[in-house]
């Protein structure tokens, strides 16, 4: 049984190594996609982090102002 599933009628000598070759294509496509995901998400994190913190610390400002504000007209 196992062996007739591993054989394919004949055909597993063409089918095995192509399913190996294409499982490691794949994986070696996977690990540069990380590994340049990773080198893109540090560049963008250094040029962005400090503008992304002064932004939010922008919008704590203003919504305390609208607090206040809203307090002067109840």
């Amino acid at each position: 049984m196992i062996k007739e599933i591993i054989n394919l009628g004949g055909y597993g000598q063409f089918v095995w190594p192509a399913f190996v070759f294409t499982f490691f294509s794949c994986f070696i496509l996977f690990l540069r996609t990380q590994k340049e995901f990773r080198k893109q998400e540090k560049m963008y994190m250094n040029e962005f982090k400090q503008l992304r913190t002064i932004k939010v610390k922008t919008a704590k400002v203003i919504e305390a102002k609208k607090e206040i504000l809203s307090g002067i007209y109840v």
